[in-house]
Parts: structure tokens; C-alpha cells; sequence
């Protein structure tokens, strides 16, 4: 499993990365054989990245179909309160800011989507766990009226016992590769939360660490509980900088993620 380093980087520029990130997953896969992916026998590309990252300003990032916005949220890009972006992945609305993101590229993947969330899932349950927040699926229907990620909790999300939301994920398949995208919270942004969405973000149980303690405490169970992981010896983190990211390519697949033309509500 490669890792990137936390990084902040504004607007389009994270959901680029993810985006390249995928396709080169995904170029790898088609380089190896059916032969080669039963087997396990995998290169090293094929045991997938994570990275975590923050957003220096507040951002609401929309689901890759989202296109019916409330009017508000177009205002509020356009009075510079809010950065609106549109994720690669799916699902809903989510308002970045208080939050740490993650994203997980798994070039082999299990078919089963089910599946697929819950062995990637299961490096985060475990690291809450260790902090003594334990969290389980959600069980909520998929409602596509509401426009808010963290207005229901599905079988994609994690949630407390006492059923808040803490975690909310969405994916993008790409010929058999994952992206999977993930919000965590850690302390939204309540007026602004309300202002965008109607309602209060979830009341959710005091984190017993810092944002920089949890990254490393989740590093640390990724290694252990990511899929492919156990097969990994010896691997660093290293930064954006330091993993020979094409920037001008990445560049160039920025507008692809610019929120335009969409309706209002």
C-alpha cells in the first residue's frame, strides 16, 4: 500500500489528484493479467494509495451527479463564503472545513460493492476503536432528495451507537478500480453547516486526540488492516512533492471538477 502525506491544497486541486491517482490504479490493472489478479501475484502499484487532506477554506463538495443545487449555495460561492467543487465519486453534498478527508485508490477491488465498503472501512472502525469510539454501518435507505451527505447514514457510512454520523463515504468504479472518498468529522463548522443545509451538523462524541494524533493512529491500523496491507514491508509516507506527481497533467483535469451549469432549487 503506497501513502501519501497530509496536504492542503485548495479547490479543484484534491479531487484532481484522486482522479489521477485512479487512473494510474487503474492502468496498472489493465497492464496485468486475469492470471496475474486471481493469483494475488500483484505489482506494487496494485496495492493502492491513501492519502488524508484538509481544505484551507471552507468547501462544499458536491457528488460527481449532483446537479440540482439550492439557489443559497450558489450565492454564497459567489460571495467567496464558500469553495464549491464537484468530487469525482458520488453521493451527496459535504461541507469540508472541519473535517479530515481521506481518500483510498484500490486498483483489485472485490466485485461486491457491499464488500468493498466494508473491507474498506475496516482499517477506520478499527482505529476509533482504539480511542474507545467504536463505529458500526449505518442502515438508512439511499435518499437522493436530500441534499446533505450527512443527512442519512447507509450502509457506506459509520456511525456512533448512539447513531451519529461520523464518517460518510462514497465511491467511484472505474473498469474494476476504486476510488473511495471519505469525510470524517472532527468539528464542523455549525452556523455555516446550518446556513447551507437548514439543520445542525450531527452532535457527535469529544475526539480524545488531536487531528495530528488521528492521522497517525489511523496510518497506523491502515498498515495493519487495509486491503493488500499485510503484503506491504517497510512502507513510508512521503509527501506530494516527494511521489513524482505530474502537476501539469493534473492541472489540466482541474475544470473537470468546477462547479458549472448546474440547476437550483
Amino acid at each position: 500500500m503506497g501513502w501519501l502525506a497530509p496536504s492542503r491544497l485548495e479547490g479543484t486541486w484534491p479531487m484532481a489528484i484522486d482522479n489521477w491517482l485512479l487512473d494510474n490504479a487503474m492502468a496498472t490493472r489493465a497492464a496485468t493479467s486475469e492470471a496475474e489478479l486471481a493469483a494475488g501475484c500483484l505489482p506494487a502499484a496494485l496495492a493502492g494509495t491513501l492519502r488524508f487532506y484538509q481544505w484551507p477554506r471552507p468547501t462544499l463538495s458536491l457528488g460527481f451527479h449532483q446537479q440540482r443545487l439550492p439557489a443559497h449555495w450558489l450565492e454564497l460561492a459567489a460571495a467567496g463564503v464558500i469553495d464549491l467543487v464537484r468530487r469525482p465519486s458520488g453521493g451527496r453534498a459535504v461541507l469540508h472545513g472541519g473535517d479530515l478527508t481521506y481518500a483510498l485508490i484500490w486498483p483489485s477491488p472485490p466485485p461486491q460493492r457491499a464488500e468493498a465498503y466494508r473491507r474498506a472501512c475496516r482499517w477506520l472502525q478499527r482505529g476509533f476503536a482504539a480511542i474507545d469510539l467504536p463505529l458500526g454501518f449505518g442502515e438508512a435507505a439511499i435518499n437522493r432528495d436530500r441534499d446533505s451527505c450527512f443527512a442519512t447514514s447507509t450502509a457506506a457510512d459509520l456511525v456512533h451507537a448512539d447513531g451519529s454520523k461520523r464518517i460518510g463515504s462514497a465511491q467511484l468504479w472505474r473498469r474494476g478500480a476504486l476510488l473511495q472518498h471519505g469525510s470524517i468529522l472532527i468539528q464542523p463548522q455549525r452556523a455555516l453547516w446550518r446556513e447551507l443545509f437548514g439543520v445542525d451538523p450531527p452532535v457527535l462524541p469529544d475526539l480524545p486526540v488531536t487531528t495530528a494524533e488521528l492521522i497517525s493512529l489511523l496510518v497506523a491500523q491502515a498498515r495493519l488492516h487495509l486491503p493488500q496491507a499485510e503484503a506491504d514491508q517497510g512502507v513510508e509516507l512521503v509527501t506530494l512533492e516527494q511521489a513524482a506527481v505530474p502537476w501539469e497533467a493534473i492541472a489540466a483535469q482541474r475544470p473537470a471538477y468546477q462547479v458549472v451549469g448546474a440547476s437550483v432549487t
